[in-house]
């Protein structure tokens, strides 16, 4: 039972009987009826004026009057100004809670053959530092999105681009040849992107301490601090070793090679132990050391076509004045590539991949600019996606006091970050007594659900396009817009059923639409979980986890008040009793569908 489906095609029916017009199903607005006023939903009438060449209490009042005596379960009508008012009738909001206790994934759809291929970048780590907040807001909103996508038909693949070359890399391995004494994640106890980590670090000081040593010289031979700060930045013994070793990198130089293989492996590793606490994962991985080469490619061929422009300096550039930009440069006049490269020779590997029918990139708000010109350079080149890329573009997020600040001082952990959220969440349960009758594993694990929940719910609800600040202590409230409120709403569901099945009550497949009795409270119940699909159909649109976010909340939101007001166990009668379990059952079911897309667990018990 479609109940806002049944009544746009009454509400047609309804225009062509009275006025003689076809209308279309666009024209028919319906919304939930206002609080204070009677009715169920209501349609704006003022769209058919026009046709009706009436007054709208006037059109609103014949449109009323015929759909009660054509349309079944509307059982009265009244009109405020060109409002109309529907009451539906009880038996149609039962036979919709029939619907959804029927429909195990309810409000979603399926992908098929016919369906769109979409494919989602997200992550984009290097391979020279660990995993951070800001890595861990990106991989939250890819993976939501990736659900959030297949859960709207779509069929979904899920990527990542990892940084893999360069300077950057080459300062780690160099720190590491120089101070690391062979050192391996196993004899340091340590996950091995977090190895890596400390030797950038060791880099940077060493470099640091040799450009201060450099610019005293130079300024002593005659230079101004800022000459030779410049020229102590570029003749550092030790950036000059590291350019050595990127120049030996690209020749493919064995010892290079192996070095960098062994040591982006252990970084890998440790990207994999995060990326599993985070709950996240990819259908395929590329890799820049694969992709940069097919890039230049790519621009060669553009540069033969006349799509791309050399200059004397033997500089590729495009020139994108006609779209309003400047000129972007492609490649360097020594024919190394830049990123812009990068990812176009990503692009070509992936569209050959893959069918791909729209591209999504889960990236900062500071590429804005990139992915403009991205967009119009894979079209130029001939990518049918290309002109219609997304760039999902997200703020920074930040704590809002220094107690996560990493061994670099500036950035926070991700591995840190978790552990701390799962240690809070298993402080906050075991001080509120909640954890009595559970095992230690039991009281582990439900830590581990709630403090990832905490973090994600805290993250994923706000509009992604926003700066936030993340507050650890906020996130773990059992109160409030949180995840742990709403997983414990769950958990409490689930107790009611637990119940339920030891007074040996069975839950019927369908209810009696004749005898199963609905209060008005359990009609806007019924009413809010029939708004999952269209928070889904929305949230797709929007590219907005944050839509579902505040969905589940909402429905949790009004549940407990329902529940607050309303015994599910000790109902009058029987048949209430039984009323009720289901629709405490399918607002359970709903509100781990919509956590789900979150990449949310919801625990059976709390």
């Amino acid at each position: 039972m479609n109940i806002e489906l049944e009544l746009t095609k009454a509400v047609i029916e309804a225009v062509e009987a009275l006025y003689s017009q076809t209308v279309n199903e666009q024209m028919v607005q319906l919304q939930k009826t206002k609080s204070g006023f009677e009715g169920n939903l209501t349609l704006v009438v003022f769209p058919f004026l026009k046709i009706s060449r009436k007054k709208p209490e006037d059109t609103a009042q014949e449109i009323g009057a015929w759909m009660k005596e054509h349309c079944g379960i509307i059982a009265d009508y009244n009109v405020v100004k060109g409002f109309l008012n529907l009451v539906i009738a009880p038996a149609a909001w039962v036979a919709l809670l029939n619907d959804i206790h029927t429909h195990d994934h309810f409000g979603e759809k399926t992908a098929n053959e016919q369906s769109p291929l979409v494919m989602i970048e997200y992550s984009s780590p290097n391979t020279n530092k660990p995993l951070h907040l800001g890595h861990v807001r990106n991989n939250l909103l890819g993976w939501s999105l990736a659900q959030i996508m297949a859960a709207n038909g779509n069929k979904v693949v899920k990527t990542n681009i990892v940084n893999d070359r360069g300077i950057h890399i080459c300062k780690s391995m160099l720190a590491w040849l120089k101070w690391g004494n062979g050192i391996t994640p196993e004899t340091a106890g340590k996950k091995g992107d977090h190895l890596i980590g400390d030797f950038y670090v060791a880099f940077d000081k060493h470099y640091r301490e040799e450009v201060k040593q450099l610019q005293a010289q130079y300024i002593a031979e005659g230079l101004d601090e800022e000459a030779a700060e410049k020229k102590a930045k570029d003749e550092a013994p030790l950036i000059k070793e590291a350019h050595e070793m990127l120049v030996k990198w690209e020749q493919n130089d064995p010892e290079v090679r192996a070095l960098w293989k062994k040591m982006n492996d252990w970084v890998y590793a440790g990207f994999d132990e995060t990326y599993k606490a985070l709950g996240v994962g990819f259908d395929k991985i590329y890799y820049e050391s694969e992709t940069y080469l097919r890039g230049k490619a790519k621009v060669e061929e553009g540069l033969a076509k006349g799509l791309f422009e050399r200059h004397d300096d033997n500089s590729v550039w495009a020139d994108l004045t006609n779209e309003g930009l400047d000129q972007k440069l492609l490649l360097r006049s020594d024919g190394t590539s830049v990123y812009m490269t990068q990812d176009i020779g990503t692009a070509e590997m992936r569209f050959n991949d893959y069918p791909i029918d729209k591209m999504i990139y889960v990236v900062g708000n500071e590429q804005n600019y990139h992915f403009q010109v991205l967009s119009i350079l894979l079209d130029r080149l001939g990518f049918k996606w290309g002109k219609e890329l997304v760039h999902f573009s997200y703020g920074m997020v930040e704590l809002p006091n220094g107690k996560m600040k990493s061994r670099e001082g500036t950035v926070v952990d991700a591995d840190d970050l978790i552990a701390l959220m799962i240690a809070d969440a298993r402080k906050t349960a075991d001080e509120a007594g909640k954890n009595a009758d559970l095992t230690e594993e039991e009281k582990q694990e439900i830590a581990r659900i709630v403090g990832m929940g905490a973090l994600k719910y805290f993250i994923l609800k706000v509009d992604a396009r926003k700066n936030m600040l993340f507050n650890p202590e906020e996130s773990i409230d059992f109160n409030g817009n949180t995840g742990p409120f709403i997983q414990y709403t769950h958990a409490r569901i689930k107790s009611i059923m637990r119940k339920a099945a030891d007074q040996g009550i069975t839950i019927p497949e369908q209810l009696d639409a004749n005898t199963a009795v609905l209060n008005a409270k359990e009609i806007d119940l019924i009413q809010k979980m029939n708004a999952y699909g269209v928070a889904v159909e929305q949230a797709g649109k929007d590219y907005s986890p944050s839509g579902i976010a505040n969905y589940c909340y909402e429905l949790t939101k009004e549940f407990n008040q329902w529940y607050h007001d309303f015994s599910v166990l000790n109902a009058e009668d029987e048949q209430t009793k039984i009323t009720r379990l289901v629709i405490a059952k399918n607002v359970a079911k709903i509100i781990k569908q919509g956590m789900a897309l979150l990449g949310i667990e919801v625990p059976e018990r709390m």
